[in-house]
């Protein structure tokens, strides 16, 4: 059982080579890497681990994809049939050799529900196994567009020692490896027979802390030196004036969606849907928080994500439209909704100015505000009329319309995800683009599922929020940041502190 960090800071000496990192939460949530769902699971534990392929250090872009724990890697001609071609000489933290059978039983542990949050992400697959001790082949049911990323250092992707339900924590070959977490603090140390060198940072201390003002002002007094920053254009332009600072901004967005539960009255009622469509300004809320970090953004699937349209129905933001539409169904005097609202400061004040607008309209929101990690339990027990939720996934159409508008994402389903609208009106084209090879007929039913999506009145999409992380100028990351799917920094053998 990991065991709790000790408050003490370290002596000054270690600090020197210790990277001390401020994360938004309360704890870790995990720290398998296959349930690692929430933003400050994410970042942390990608230091640990890596996967056949890679994103290069800074980038996002699937077009970049590069050989890692794979040396080289083939697909077949009709897309189905990888083939890896494992690296020699790679060790886990455990200092066990990476071999096929380990790949094989991460690949597979990552596709099963019981054991991964990522599973839905796999069923395409119909078989995973060993060619020979260095070699690996998986083939999948039908083409699936992006297929390459199942098998990048992200989400699923990370590959875990065949020992890893042996008990502890799961071994991988990442440049840090988890030595202890809890009590709102956690302690990576360098792995010094990581296959791409010695780390030059000797540990990374986390530090769970809230409040944005709190890590903040720990940055402000020398005990950060990497911290998730407020993702606010003011605030990013009141901190890039310290000194000694960095403020990193980079993709992907984390794309903040309403989603309007279709099953709840009154808004089974498809007017009342429609009337929040009118009531919000959507435009008006990414202005607010600030056109450097928002991009406001009109569809259901993310932009810069692959089947991505804006050739959608519009809600233009029309107070009296949306009173009529009350009014037509039954409500002249308004309505009431309830919702369960993260008290996290990334969410919060954006659904403030949801309530404020929703009450010109006669839509009485009473919110129920919880810390961060009740508000994911009571979501998921389906408890919430709108859920404000952001999240960024691996960059193809399918993975954001799999996951918020497939039924069988609803909660109440055995594959439950993240559909809290219990939106089906798109399903049969998610699942025809899922299974579709050619890839202009799959842009197009990705394009029909999205507009679908709009006129039924499933959620209001409202922005896309870029990362927001601060460093000190000595902390040389090594590459350009320009994205990381992993939401925050990697940290890698070659980042320093000068």
């Amino acid at each position: 059982m990991l065991a709790a960090l000790a408050l003490a800071l370290p002596a000054a000496a270690a600090q020197a080579q210790t990277l001390r990192v401020g994360l938004i939460a309360q704890d870790m949530g995990t720290t398998d890497p296959h349930r690692a769902s929430a933003t400050q699971d994410k970042a942390p534990l990608a230091w640990g681990y890596d996967g056949l392929v890679r994103f290069p250090p800074g980038s996002a872009d699937p077009a970049k994809l590069e050989p890692d724990l794979a040396e080289s890697f083939t697909r077949s001609a009709d897309g189905l049939t990888y083939t890896f071609r494992l690296r020699p000489g790679v060790r886990f933290h455990d200092g066990n050799p990476l071999e096929a059978e380990d790949v094989v039983f991460s690949l597979r542990r990552a596709a099963d529900r019981a054991r991964s949050a990522f599973a839905g992400d796999y069923s395409a697959v119909s078989t995973i196994e060993v060619v020979d001790p260095m070699t690996v082949r998986v083939t999948l049911r039908s083409a699936v567009a992006g297929a390459l990323g199942l098998f990048a250092n992200y989400h699923g992707g990370m590959i875990v020692s065949r020992r890893a339900d042996a008990g502890g924590q799961q071994p991988g070959t990442g440049p840090f490896r988890m030595e202890r977490a809890g009590g709102g603090m956690a302690r990576m140390v360098a792995f010094d027979g990581h296959w791409r060198g010695r780390p030059n940072i000797r540990a990374v201390e986390l530090r769970f802390i809230t409040s944005d003002a709190t890590r903040e002002l720990a940055f402000t007094a020398g005990e950060l030196d990497l911290f998730i920053g407020r993702r606010e254009q003011r605030w990013v332009e009141r901190i890039r004036s310290h000194p000694n600072t960095v403020v990193e901004v980079f993709s992907p967005g984390e794309f903040r969606t309403l989603l309007i539960n279709n099953r709840s009255a009154p808004l089974d009622d498809g007017r009342v849907r429609r009337a929040v469509q009118h009531a919000i300004d959507a435009p008006g809320i990414a202005r607010f928080v600030g056109l450097d970090v928002a991009t406001p953004w009109v569809s259901p699937v993310p932009p810069g994500y692959l089947g991505a349209t804006e050739d959608v129905p519009r809600f233009p933001h029309d107070l009296a439209r949306a009173r009529a539409l009350l009014a037509e169904a039954g409500h002249p005097n308004g309505v009431t909704i309830r919702a369960v609202v993260s008290s996290n400061s990334a969410q919060l004040p954006i659904m403030e100015v949801v309530q404020a607008q929703l009450r010109r309209a006669n839509i009485r929101l009473e919110m129920d505000v919880v810390e961060h990690a009740t508000f994911h339990a009571r979501i998921r027990q389906d408890l919430s009329q709108f859920t404000f939720y952001g999240a960024a996934r691996y960059p193809v159409a399918d993975s954001y319309l799999s996951q918020f508008y497939h039924s069988r994402s609803a909660p109440g389903q055995p594959t439950m995800s993240l559909n809290f609208a219990h939106c089906s009106a798109a399903d049969a084209e998610i699942d025809a683009a899922r299974a579709e090879p050619d890839e202009a007929r799959q842009l197009a039913l990705w394009a029909t599922a999205q507009r679908k999506v709009m006129e039924a009145g499933c959620s209001l999409p409202l922005f896309d929020l870029k990362q927001v992380w601060v460093r000190r100028a000595s902390l040389n990351l090594g590459y350009r940041l320009e994205g990381s799917l992993n939401l925050g920094p990697p940290i890698t053998a070659g980042t320093r502190l000068d």
